[in-house]
């Protein structure tokens, strides 16, 4: 089983359900018998916040470069970055490092061909939502995407860092993002990326029938199939 490298703390509530999908994985693949073999670098997001806050996305690929350094010389064989938002940096994190760095939208791109959906509604922070390094690579796979509108969009950011980063869970939070989606729904969207790693604590598959994708459980999931491929 290959090692994995996770890089957390963006934040550590989503960090946490990364470990415990691959544990889980790992058990149920194995029947119990083996666990995840992970190495996790957990950042201090006060840090990518301030860089954030400056647009400073130079330090905020700094940041993540270093962290992928040092999970490569711990032993990690693969990495993760833990967090949509900062797969921005994803391809310049690749070229620093030697190991495979498993991309969150690629993971997510392979599940909705297996459901052969073409269309469909993307969650996230503002900056996933509007800038281009996410929609682009599901576009460049034969999947169109909608966003919400600028206001849901503005409401979606505060509730991620104001509510989500703290893990309270809203009722009419929820309500309200159950609506947008709905809205995006009434667009042609197929079903919904829930793309930040955040958002699953608030948005469950049971709450709607429209299909749903967990981008950290898919993200997880992903990292466990290569951790272990022609080892089962």
């Amino acid at each position: 089983m290959k090692t994995i490298g996770l890089i957390g703390g963006l934040s550590w509530q989503s960090t946490i359900d990364y470990y415990r999908f691959m544990n889980m994985e790992v058990g149920r693949r194995t029947k119990g018998k083996h666990e995840a073999k992970v190495i996790i670098d957990s950042v201090d997001f006060a840090e990518v916040e301030a860089f954030m806050r400056h647009e400073d996305f130079a330090g905020i690929t700094a940041l993540l470069v270093s962290s992928a350094q040092r999970l490569e010389n711990a032993g990690a064989d693969l990495l993760m970055i833990g967090a949509n938002t900062m797969h921005f940096a994803a391809d310049k994190v690749q070229e620093r490092i030697t190991i495979p760095l498993l991309h969150i939208v690629d993971a997510t791109i392979a599940v909705i061909k297996a459901k052969t959906l073409t269309k469909v509604g993307l969650l996230g922070t503002k900056f996933t939502m509007e800038q281009e390094f996410f929609k682009q690579r599901l576009i460049a796979n034969g999947i169109d995407v909608n966003v919400p509108e600028a206001e849901d969009r503005e409401f979606i950011q505060q509730i991620i860092f104001k509510e989500l980063f703290r893990a309270y869970i809203n009722p009419a939070t929820k309500k309200r993002f159950l609506n947008i989606m709905d809205g995006l729904a009434g667009k042609s969207a197929q079903g919904i990326i829930l793309g930040c790693t955040e958002i699953p604590l608030l948005i469950k598959q049971e709450d709607t029938l429209l299909p749903v994708f967990d981008t950290t459980e898919i993200h997880a999931m992903a990292a466990v199939e290569l951790s272990m491929k022609n080892e089962e």
